[in-house]
């Protein structure tokens, strides 16, 4: 009987519980909860990427900036004097001694020319061109050899500094490393480099003053990065990594070019070397017939128009065959 009369309140007990859970499972689709959970969810994972969007802006704001203050640097560069032009070539000289040396080539070849062909006129010309001439042509082949040499030795450097970086080496340490180990003259610049940051410059100053004493694209492509990454912050050796990347490819790149161009430069130079090849074959066999360019006016008129000439084609060439990276 007791348990006939329990049967109703333990129905009604299961109906209530049926009914609670029921209510719990529905309530949040009928009232919205879970379409409100939803966009809570949607908009907690969107944050994370808006916020990274405007890190992004911020980051590309700030590299425009400092791009545009390389670029003013750039067109407000001092012009280059004649002591820059001495540190470019790699000569430990000075100014005075780079004129008594032109005072004395340009001596030298005076009186050489003067004991030659006695005449005063001749040994003139002959101490202009040693004095002014020869010490720059001299100046300008030793600066390309060196920057030829620096470009070769720039990506190993930024290797160094970027296994340094990945290993926890600091940067200013890295640039210790290569300033001690590298080859000339990249490791001549990067002592500078150190010294320079000694005395209180930034590292980003410091390399920018490097490209006033090598001034090729390498080195202010290097600057650059140095620059944006003191000011912008990121990841400097994957920076530097893709910058030794771009720089191997360059050399490869004019490697290949080079190569392209030697038929071009060889048939300049057959061309330059066959008048006087011809000249001289004639002067040993007819002198008498070639003697005329030099004893008569009219010889000396079409001698010296045919050099301008040949001068003009050989420029034309050289013109022709050169590029610049």
């Amino acid at each position: 009987m007791n348990l006939a009369g329990n049967m109703p309140l333990a129905a009604g007990l299961i109906a209530l519980a049926v009914a609670a859970v029921a209510y719990v499972l529905l309530l949040p689709m009928l009232s919205g909860e879970r379409r409100a959970s939803r966009r809570l969810k949607a908009v907690g994972t969107a944050m994370p990427s808006a916020t990274a969007r405007l890190a992004s802006v911020n980051r590309r704001d700030q590299v425009a900036k400092t791009l545009n203050e390389i670029e003013a640097k750039a067109k407000g560069a001092t012009k280059v004097t004649l002591e820059l032009k001495i540190a470019r070539a790699g000569l430990p000289w000075t100014v005075r001694t780079f004129w008594f040396v032109c005072g004395g080539l340009g001596l030298m070849l005076g009186f050489l020319l003067l004991m030659l062909t006695d005449s005063p006129f001749v040994a003139l010309g002959g101490v202009f061109v040693g004095a002014f001439g020869l010490p720059q042509y001299m100046l300008r082949s030793m600066r390309l050899r060196r920057i030829a040499r620096f470009n070769r030795e720039l990506p190993n450097a930024v290797d160094v500094i970027v296994r340094g970086i990945r290993t926890g080496i600091p940067v200013g340490d890295c640039f210790r490393i290569v300033s001690r180990e590298a080859e000339e003259p990249v490791r001549g610049e990067f002592r500078t480099i150190v010294e320079t940051q000694a005395l209180g410059l930034s590292l980003a100053d410091s390399v920018a003053r490097l490209y006033d004493r090598v001034p090729v694209p390498e080195v202010n492509f290097f600057a650059i990065v140095i620059s944006i990454q003191q000011q912008s912050g990121g990841n400097l050796s994957e920076a530097l990594n893709n910058l030794s990347r771009v720089l191997r490819e360059r050399r490869k790149m004019a490697g290949k070019v080079q190569a392209m161009s030697m038929e071009a430069k060889a048939s300049a130079s057959i061309i330059a070397a066959l008048p006087f090849g011809v000249a001289g074959i004639t002067t040993l066999t007819a002198p008498d017939y070639i003697s005329l360019l030099w004893t008569t006016d009219a010889g000396k008129i079409a001698l010296f128009g045919s050099g301008i000439w040949m001068l003009c084609g050989v420029l034309t060439i050289k013109k022709m065959i050169a590029f610049d990276f």
